[in-house]
């Protein structure tokens, strides 16, 4: 079981905001798209909507990307499956390994544990505040139009499965806004660019597989990030 967690960020009174789409391993080329907007690690904070790890060749990296301070990230996924069979209680319904887990069999066991422990510990949810009110992350998708049992912790175990997998939302193309956020931001479902449906945008842009980029995403103006 996930616990619904939700991560709460103060605003940023020094520099930028900014979401990354699923980075799946692909850790240098995060590295070179950072560089390409300037990123300022000093001022600015990253923001990841989960998908860390898994198909990409840097996966284990993740536990360097995790320390840094102004790196923070939702578990998705490929996270819950990951940390599930790094501590010896493998996702039943899916082949972890089949999904570009095969990696971590190359970690030593007390490796394998401290990611699988630090997986564990991400939170299902965050909410950052920015200047024009506060910017919700979750990985996949939301079952509500609206915020508020995010914040209750009042999810029950099918919303939390929700949150990880489902593609209900984009599949439908429903563009009904999320009430109590000025955005919500999610990774998951691979596409050729960012998609937008009312107040709830799609980061994930296949960066991982070469056959797209990294999406950088600007929670303060809600645009693709630029220098």
């Amino acid at each position: 079981m996930v616990t619904p967690t939700l991560q709460y960020h103060p605003r940023n009174p020094l520099g930028r905001d900014i979401a990354v789409g699923d980075i799946h391993g692909r850790f240098s080329a995060l590295a070179t798209a950072l560089k390409k907007i300037r990123f300022d690690n000093t001022r600015d904070r990253l923001f990841s909507v989960g998908d860390l790890v898994d198909r990409g060749p840097e996966s284990v990296e993740v536990l360097q990307w995790l320390a840094h301070p102004w790196f923070h990230a939702v578990g998705g996924n490929h996270e819950l499956m990951t940390w599930r069979r790094a501590l010896g209680d493998p996702f039943p319904d899916v082949d972890h390994r089949v999904h570009g887990g095969r990696w971590l069999d190359a970690c030593a066991e007390p490796l394998q544990r401290e990611i699988g422990q630090r997986l564990q510990a991400l939170p299902l949810a965050m909410e950052i505040d920015t200047p024009d009110g506060p910017v919700g992350i979750v990985h996949a998708d939301y079952p509500y139009d609206d915020w508020a049992p995010m914040q209750a912790g009042s999810l029950s175990d099918e919303d939390v499965q929700c949150c990880l997998w489902s593609r209900a939302r984009i599949e439908a193309r429903y563009a009904g806004r999320v009430r109590g956020l000025r955005a919500l931001v999610h990774g998951h479902t691979p596409l050729q660019k960012p998609l937008n449906l009312g107040n709830v945008f799609f980061i994930d842009t296949s960066g991982w597989d070469g056959r797209g980029d990294l999406t950088l995403f600007d929670l303060h103006t809600l645009k693709i990030a630029r220098r």
